[in-house]
Parts: C-alpha cells; sequence; structure tokens
C-alpha cells in the first residue's frame, strides 16, 4: 500500500509479504493508520478528520494479489475493472471536505463495490470486534456463519415464511384497526357511485354535447351562412338573372370542350374545369341539406345545456381537472374495484386469519429446525473453540454455547412452548466461558478478562479460517491485555494462521513480533511525520533492537538484547 497525506503519515510504502507480517513502533508513532488505511481501500466509512493537516486530500492505494475465478474477481470484472498481472489495483481519495472516491481497476466505482469485495479479500479485527463479539446477535451471527448450508438453509426458508407472515399479520391488522374508517370509505364509494348511476354517462359524451350546444346556439347564424353560400354556388330560384358560380364555370367547360381537339393543354385545363363544376355540385347539394337539417330548437338547447350541467357536476366531484367526463367513468371503475374489496372485509379477515395460524404452525416448525442445527454446529464450535484455546495458554478453559428461547404467548410454538421470534429465528445465542476447571460457563462479557477475550476472539477467527477462509487476516492489537506465556502462544498460533493465510498484525507484543515472518517498524521523523522512509523492513540488528525497546523500552539494554535474541530463536525453532 502507499499511504499519503493520512493522519500522521505523509507520504509512506507499505510493503506486506506472505506469511507472518507484525508491524510495531512507537505509541503514537501512525501503526494504526496501517489499519485506516486499509480499511478505506476496503470500502470503509471516509472521515475527514484523517486528512493531514495542510493538505487537500488523503490518498491510499494498493495491490491486491486475487485468486482467478473468485467471486471478488468476478464482481470487478463486472464493475469493468481490470486485473495487472492477477492483482486488482484500488485506489481510495478522501477530500478534506469529505468528498470520497474509489477506483478499481482503473475504473471510478461507487465506494459501496469495495465494501462488497472486502468479505472475500480480508478480514479486518481490531479490539472494536471483541467488543462486537460480546453482543448476542453478533455470537448468533458467528455460530451461523460456522454452521454453514446445515443452519443457512433452514434459515433461508424460515426468513421467507417470517416475511410472509409479517406481511399477512400487517394486512390483518390494518382491517381490523381501521374497520370504522373502511366502513366509512365504503358509504362515500357507494353514494358517488349512486350518483354517477343515476346521471348514467357514456364516454365522450360531454365533448359531443359541447359540439351540439355550439351548433344549436348560432342555429340562425349558421343556416343564414348555409344558404347565402349555397346561392353563391347554385343559384337563388327567386333570382332568375342572379349569377352563381356554377353557372360561370359550366359556360367555361363548355367554350373549352367546343376548341379541346386542337391542343392537348386546353383540353387538360378543360377536365380540370369539368372537375372544378362537379366539386361545386357537391359542395351545392351538401350545403341545401346542411340548411335543411340545422334544427334551431330551443327546448334541444335547454336538454343539451341541463344534461352538460349534470355532466359538470359529476366532474368537479369525480373527476379530475381538464380530462372530462371519461375520468369520472375512470374513478367509477375503480371505485367499484375498491367498495368490493371493502364490502368483502369480513371474508378477507377470515382468510387472512386462517392464513396467519397456518404460517405460525409452519414458522414454529422452522424455528425448531433452526434450533436444532445450531446446538449441533454449536457442540462442534464450541470444541473447536476450545481446542484453539488449548494453543493459547488457556488449557483447561472450555468455550460452550447457550442456546435458549424467550415464552411469549404472542409467539410461534416451539418444542412444546409458545416462544418469542424474529427475523432470524426463535433462538437466543449466548458464548460462555469456563477459564479454569469447577468454574462455572458464564456469558464472555462477564466471565471473560480482556487477555482472555482477546484469545477468544483469536481462536474463533482461527476456527473461521479452516471453514471460511479469506486471503488475508488484520489483527489490530487483539493480543491487548496479554502478556507472558500467553503472548508467546498468540504469537505461535498467528504464525500457524499464516501458512495458509496472509496475516498481519500490529502488535506492542515483542513475544508476537518475533514470530513474524516480516516485521515492519513505523517511526516518526523530527517533525512528528511519517515519511516514505519513516516504514521500513527491519532485519537481523535492527529488528533486534526493536524487540529489546519492545521488551524493555531500552534499545541498548544487554538484557533486553539477549532476550529478544531468545524469543527470536525461540520463534525460529517452533516455525
Amino acid at each position: 500500500m502507499r499511504i499519503r497525506s493520512l493522519g500522521v503519515i505523509d507520504d509512506a510504502v507499505v510493503e506486506l509479504s506472505p506469511g507472518f507480517t507484525a508491524v510495531t513502533g512507537e505509541t503514537g508513532a501512525g501503526k494504526t493508520m496501517v489499519v485506516t488505511s486499509l480499511g478505506l481501500l476496503l470500502g470503509g466509512r471516509a472521515d475527514p478528520a484523517l486528512v493531514r493537516i495542510g493538505s487537500e486530500k488523503a490518498v491510499v492505494e494498493g495491490r491486491v494479489t486475487v485468486p482467478p475465478g473468485t467471486s471478488a474477481v468476478v464482481r470487478a470484472e463486472e464493475a469493468g475493472a481490470e486485473l495487472d498481472d492477477g492483482a486488482l489495483l484500488i485506489s481510495r481519495t478522501v477530500s478534506a471536505e469529505g468528498r470520497s472516491r474509489a477506483h478499481l481497476g482503473g475504473r471510478s466505482v461507487p465506494v459501496g463495490l469495495l465494501a462488497e469485495l472486502a468479505d472475500d479479500l480480508v478480514a479486518v479485527h481490531g479490539q472494536t470486534d471483541q467488543q462486537g463479539l460480546l453482543k448476542l446477535n453478533r455470537q448468533r451471527q458467528a455460530l451461523d456463519r460456522y454452521a454453514g448450508d446445515g443452519v443457512a438453509v433452514p434459515l433461508a426458508k424460515y426468513g421467507e415464511a417470517y416475511r410472509r407472515l409479517r406481511a399477512v399479520a400487517t394486512e390483518l391488522e390494518e382491517i381490523v384497526t381501521r374497520a370504522r374508517e373502511r366502513a366509512q370509505e365504503a358509504d362515500m364509494l357507494r353514494y358517488g357511485l349512486d350518483e354517477i348511476a343515476g346521471v348514467e354517462p357514456r364516454e365522450g359524451e360531454d365533448v359531443e354535447l359541447a359540439e351540439e350546444a355550439e351548433r344549436l346556439g348560432h342555429a340562425e347564424a349558421l343556416a343564414s351562412a348555409a344558404t347565402a353560400a349555397h346561392s353563391a354556388l347554385a343559384g337563388n330560384p327567386e333570382d332568375p338573372e342572379g349569377i352563381d358560380a356554377a353557372t360561370l364555370v359550366a359556360g367555361a367547360h363548355r367554350a373549352l370542350e367546343a376548341v379541346r381537339s386542337h391542343d392537348p393543354a386546353l383540353a387538360a385545363l378543360a377536365d380540370r374545369i369539368g372537375e372544378i363544376g362537379i366539386l361545386l355540385g357537391d359542395a351545392a347539394g351538401e350545403l341545401a341539406g346542411y340548411a335543411d337539417d340545422l334544427d334551431a330548437d330551443p327546448l334541444r338547447l335547454a336538454a343539451v345545456e341541463e344534461r352538460r350541467a349534470a355532466l359538470t357536476a359529476l366532474t368537479r366531484k369525480y373527476g379530475r381537472h381538464g380530462d372530462g367526463i371519461d375520468s369520472v367513468l375512470a374513478w367509477a371503475e375503480q371505485g367499484a374495484a375498491r367498495l368490493t374489496q371493502l364490502d368483502g372485509d369480513d371474508e378477507r379477515i377470515e382468510e387472512l386469519t386462517a392464513e396467519r395460524d397456518a404460517l405460525r404452525a409452519e414458522l414454529g416448525g422452522l424455528a425448531q429446525a433452526l434450533t436444532d442445527a445450531r446446538t449441533e454446529a454449536a457442540d462442534r464450535f464450541a470444541a473447536a473453540v476450545t481446542a484453539e484455546l488449548g494453543s493459547l495458554a488457556m488449557p483447561h478453559a472450555r468455550v460452550s454455547f447457550a442456546i435458549r428461547q424467550t415464552e411469549d404467548p404472542e409467539g410461534v410454538e416451539v418444542d412444546g412452548r409458545t416462544v418469542a421470534y424474529g427475523p432470524s429465528g426463535a433462538d437466543e445465542v449466548e458464548l460462555l466461558l469456563a477459564p479454569h476447571p469447577g468454574a462455572p460457563p458464564r456469558p464472555i462479557a462477564k466471565g471473560a478478562s480482556g487477555g482472555e477475550l482477546s484469545r477468544v476472539m483469536l481462536a474463533v477467527e482461527v476456527v473461521f479460517a479452516g471453514t471460511d477462509p479469506v486471503p488475508t487476516y488484520l489483527f489490530d492489537e487483539v493480543d491487548a491485555g496479554v502478556g507472558g506465556k500467553a503472548a508467546v502462544e498468540i504469537g505461535r498460533r498467528l504464525a500457524k494462521l499464516a501458512k495458509s493465510a496472509q496475516v498481519v498484525v500490529v502488535t506492542h507484543l515483542p513475544q508476537v513480533a518475533a514470530f513474524a515472518d516480516r516485521q515492519l517498524l513505523v517511526e516518526k521523523t523530527n517533525d512528528g511525520t511519517v515519511t516514505r522512509s519513516g516504514v521500513k523492513v527491519l532485519e537481523g540488528e535492527e529488528r533486534v533492537k526493536e524487540l529489546s525497546r519492545m521488551l524493555a523500552g531500552q534499545e541498548d539494554s544487554e538484557t533486553a538484547r539477549a532476550h529478544a535474541e531468545e524469543l527470536l530463536a525461540t520463534a525460529r525453532a517452533d516455525k
């Protein structure tokens, strides 16, 4: 990784090797910035406070080798990312104003995509994860994750039935609690539908009536205009001396017809004038018919206006402005369907009640299957974690799970009892620890010290590594509160885990750092920053010197140096 302008780090490169890498340094030197940087690459929250004072932005760039064909590679390629010789190039930029950008394989991508890939690439664990393990829901999630398909399959079926039950129960509650409101709604719908049925509107009727009213209201002017136009075209019988268009066109046609044989061009004009005469005759006939059919009936006009008023009243109450009577008919159709639904409330309540009871019974059976699957997995999980604790200087400790249910008269029936249930089943899962023989198992939140909790957390992760492996594990001072022999055992166990995965540990314990295949030292310059030269690989004498500092706070102490060399020799012999 390359880190620029992040916290105390000005510009530094962190080279993580395969196997076990330990990151050490003085308190406040910037070791945790390594964890923070990796968190940003994995889609973590961008905090503008992380940007170094005086800088416009912080940038973290990383090169992550990924096995071909894995889900992380597939998802990255779907997003348009390109692999660089089997590696994904990831970058994250955080501005001082809080804006964040992410790039994956040369493509700009949503930050959420990095978080999606994180689960398949790196498992990050710090002291906050230990606190998370104290929560019961996290303990249940850990057990479910270990159980795999044994729990995942029945849990998926349970989840589907649970969601359906919640939907049915919600609808049933709404119908019952809103019975009065629904009855009032039904009465209003009936009134409106009866009012519309009494008028019996037709689709498009208001448009037709508007046209008829316009025609009836101007009947005299229309008749006069039609008569005058007819006279101009075909003549007026009462004025035999008058000249009309039809007579003039007919005369023009006869004149041309007499000489058409002498010139084809004139013959064509004669034909066109003949067509005009035919059109004039047709138009004159239609005008005569229009004038004869025009009805200037005041009674009909009054009836039309009365009908229009009735339709307008309906539109104002039940239609949409500008859509006319058609929107009233649409409202009536929807209202009738809704009324049918409301009138069927009693029948629907009966149906939903029956479905709810059936789903409760089904859910109880599925919850029982989940309990059985978790109980079986809990025994295996607890045995595996207990075995790991034996390798972490807790040989007499015993881990177990308490799986129980809480009685609730409104719950589902499991194993003959009515118990509370939720989206993940009816089980309360709690991790218990008996640190030594004769000690009663107690919840780890109450029965484990800080050092014991660190080792339980590490043991849990080692067990997960065998069932749900990821390429890289990052531990941020999970050895807090541990020392002496326990610290040596943690270092030994991390080295064993590093044989099957890449392990990165930020630690203050020399006993842990001694087991690392590579040790990185993070140190500040005189001005309080970490530069490119401030993260370096320790070899030989430099590594002994750093371990001496971690042991005694004195780099030049001969006793500390001897102890450091002894730790390194022991670690090499174990590996």
